[in-house]
């Protein structure tokens, strides 16, 4: 096969002056270039991309570190809310049972506690030493933050009463003790 040169020269688009010319130049340039030059632009080249690949390395180092803070300030924040706003159980002379993570659990509260919890005024939330009582201002608050540390929060208890129906007289306690 024929090189390209050769095939110009046949088809006429190019005289074998200006081919012989090209040929020239081109010896030129390759003797102008050292042997050891092309060898540093290769080794520029490999510390230019070994500096890039450090360079986004070190984002996403940086990323992960500003997540990990994130989440210790949002921990930080909620501890605080609850802290600041937690509800003294009192003696605890009934028991309140919840779920929490697959399991029942149950803590001890005053009666008028008791009854807050069911009609929707105060909410359980998880806490380091084990599961505290908030009002629920303070449970949205946490649920924005991290939802999984709020544990009960019963929607506020609206009772409605049908007019027609026959057992309208006959309270049933939503949180019967057994």
């Amino acid at each position: 096969m024929a090189s390209l040169q050769e095939q110009l020269l046949q088809a006429g688009m190019v005289d074998s002056k200006k081919a012989r010319q090209i040929e020239k130049d081109k010896r030129k340039k390759a003797r102008q270039v050292p042997k050891g030059q092309a060898a540093v632009n290769e080794a520029r080249e490999q510390a230019r991309q070994a500096l890039a690949e450090k360079v986004e390395r070190d984002r996403e180092i940086n990323r992960q570190q500003q997540a990990v803070a994130e989440q210790k300030a949002i921990a930080a924040q909620i501890k605080q809310l609850i802290d600041m706003n937690r509800i003294d159980k009192g003696k605890g002379d009934s028991g309140y049972q919840f779920a929490d993570d697959g399991k029942i659990k149950k803590i001890n509260v005053t009666a008028q506690l008791h009854e807050q919890l069911s009609k929707g005024r105060i909410a359980i939330v998880r806490a380091q030493s084990g599961y505290e009582l908030v009002p629920i201002p303070v449970a949205d608050k946490i649920s924005q933050r991290d939802a999984s540390f709020v544990l009960v929060r019963n929607d506020l208890a609206v009772e409605e009463i049908d007019e027609d129906d026959p057992y309208a007289d006959y309270k049933i306690p939503d949180d019967l003790m057994w």
